[in-house]
């Protein structure tokens, strides 16, 4: 399978990551929550129940740094319409950047996405990952050198 057929699937999927976040944008995280079902990827350690449960922790940990309680003041996920056509946000463009970028002059890869993933410096995919205690450069070079 080409790896824009492959990439339709991952978008399809985190669409529906979205839609369950009640996200009104398509953004890193649930391309990240989308692959990791994907056995053939190097994310030990990782899975889809431990990341979610990650970008929970992500939530209100952000919230209480301005000091605001999740559960004290009930605060919600957005609710767009359900019918409503999401698109990719800012932080899916910049992983697809990068992960051309890694790709090269060769063909782009699953591996190469991840890397786009996994490099942002800052954003809720890094502050998600820090708080699944997930050593970031250590799963960098893992994939690298999948993809070598």
């Amino acid at each position: 399978m080409n790896f824009k057929t492959w990439f339709a699937g991952v978008m399809d999927r985190a669409v529906d990551e979205a839609r369950h976040d009640r996200s009104a944008t398509v953004e890193a995280q649930h391309l990240l929550l989308a692959v990791l079902p994907f056995p053939d990827l190097p994310l030990p350690g990782l899975d889809h129940d431990a990341f979610r449960a990650a970008l929970d922790r992500e939530f209100e940990h952000s919230l209480s740094t301005v000091g605001v309680s999740a559960t004290a003041f009930d605060v919600a996920s957005a609710s767009p319409d359900p019918d409503r056509k999401l698109h990719p946000g800012a932080s899916v463009q910049l992983a697809l950047d990068r992960a051309m970028r890694a790709a090269g002059r060769s063909a782009p890869r699953p591996g190469h996405l991840l890397i786009g993933i996994l490099s942002a410096e800052a954003g809720t995919v890094p502050r998600a990952l820090d708080q699944a205690g997930v050593d970031r450069a250590a799963l960098l070079a893992q994939v690298r050198e999948s993809l070598s």
